[in-house]
This record gives C-alpha cells, structure tokens and sequence, in this order.
C-alpha cells in the first residue's frame, strides 16, 4: 500500500482547479470561501479545522482506506458508511487530476479509462461522510459526499471532500483566509 505521503506528493504535483484558489474566479473564489468557513465553523473554527487537515496529511496511510470506515484525532472524527479500498482510491486519484484538465471527473465514453472511473464514481457516490467535533458545544459538525452530478454527462469531486482529503493545506487556509 502507498503511504500517505507518497500519495500527497502525486496530488500536489497535479491536483484540481479548487485546489489552485488562484485560478477560480471571483465568484467562484467565494463560494468556495463560504463553503469552507461555513464546515470551520461548524468544527470549532478555522485552527480546529486546519488541524484536522494536518492530522489527515500526517495520517500513515491514507484515511479513506480506514478499514473501519472512520478518521479519528484529538479535535473530532471524520466517519462514512462504506468501505474505500486502496484500488479505488489510486483510481479516484488519476480521474482528479484529469478533472482539473477538462473540467469534469468523467472521462469521455470512448476514453481507455471510462469505465474504470464510472465504476470508481458509482461505487463512491453513496458515501455520505460526516464530521463531527469532539466537543459538542465546538459546533454541530458537517456532512457531505464526495462528488456533485451536475448532469448525466459531468460529475466533479465535491469541494469540501477535496479541500479535506487532498488540497494542500496552504491552498485550503488560502480560501479561508480571503476576503471578497
């Protein structure tokens, strides 16, 4: 199995366009900004969620291969209701960074790879994850699955399961930190 940190260092070397906040648009810079403070805020705050971020990075191997279907550390839990195996996690990796480049997680149906990605996209679709402080008083936690359909055609990773699992921390406290 990879390890988290040789994973990572496939993601940053190509990763998606929410994770490159220079490159969105105003608007879309923030939307994803709200959308970020609003799962900070319901987490304790933006430290509390960073941290998150980094006990995920510094994580041994990657959490969402967790056979227990559960991330846990001093300020929360991250928990979902099915198991990720670590060959469709290395798939859902090569789609992400093809996503960045044409906009979409999806392949398109003549592509070598369309169906492997399709499977990866209905065998994930279901999960819901949700998070949840420690503490309760902390917030009231945030839930979310890992893409949105847009149309029967397009699908993309869901932002917040992007920010969480795979931008840079740099990149995710960048959209916290802007100001519109």
């Amino acid at each position: 199995m990879m390890t988290n940190s040789g994973i990572l260092a496939k993601i940053y070397a190509k990763g998606s366009h929410m994770c490159d906040f220079s490159t969105l648009t105003n608007e879309e810079k923030k939307q994803y900004h709200e959308k970020l403070l609003n799962c900070a805020e319901n987490f304790g705050g933006k430290n509390f969620f960073l941290k998150l971020l980094e006990a995920i990075r510094e994580s041994k191997l990657h959490p969402l291969i967790a056979a227990n279907s559960e991330f846990t550390m001093e300020h929360g839990t991250i928990k979902w209701n099915k198991v990720i195996f670590n060959d469709k996690l290395q798939q859902l990796l090569k789609a992400r960074i093809n996503e960045s480049e044409q906009e979409n997680l999806l392949p398109d149906k003549g592509a070598k790879n369309h169906k492997k990605v399709l499977n990866v996209v209905r065998t994930l679709k279901p999960i819901v994850f949700h998070v949840r402080p420690a503490i309760r008083e902390n917030g009231s936690g945030f839930f979310f699955q890992p893409f949105d359909v847009i149309d029967e055609n397009t699908t993309r990773l869901n932002s917040v399961f992007d920010a969480l699992f795979f931008c840079s921390i740099a990149s995710v406290k960048k959209a916290l930190e802007y100001t519109p």
